[in-house]
């Protein structure tokens, strides 16, 4: 591997097999699955969205994004509103439960990040923050999907 790129492209691919809290793990704890703790996070940070808005911003299909926030409003963590702009489509916002499990996850997310980065300096583990957030920031720019940060 003579490109930096490549060497980035390797460790990507061995990263994208990684998943904090194996299944079983999750399972047992109740825990939220990937694509759930992803919407919820993204309604939590843009506030209440629609169907097309959620489609657009994951580029994926109208179908894929219905069948994922059924699944989260049956599981009472997601609820529709009226859109609070007066459009004519309905959006999703969080319930109750919805911000209790999702902040729940995100306790557990930061609790198995803290054992990954044990024996790490505080300053580096922020440098690789900064550098992954520059990664993700060139990756939305490229593909015109931002995220929004807070």
């Amino acid at each position: 591997m003579d490109k930096p790129s490549e060497l980035v492209e390797f460790e990507h691919m061995v990263l994208g097999r990684h998943q904090l809290g194996n299944d079983k793990r999750r399972r047992q704890a109740d825990r939220l699955e990937r694509s759930t703790y992803i919407i919820l996070s993204r309604i939590r940070v843009q506030g209440p969205m629609s169907i097309g808005q959620l489609s657009e911003a994951f580029v994926l299909d109208a179908s894929t994004v219905n069948r994922q926030t059924a699944q989260a409003m049956r599981a009472g963590l997601l609820e529709r509103i009226p859109d609070p702009d007066g459009g004519m489509a309905r959006k999703f916002r969080l319930t109750a439960e919805g911000e209790r499990r999702l902040d729940g996850e995100h306790e557990v997310q930061v609790q198995e990040l803290d054992r990954v980065f044990a024996n790490w300096p505080d300053d580096d583990v922020r440098e690789f923050a900064h550098y992954l957030q520059r990664f993700n920031t060139s990756i939305e720019q490229l593909s015109g999907q931002p995220w929004p940060r807070s």
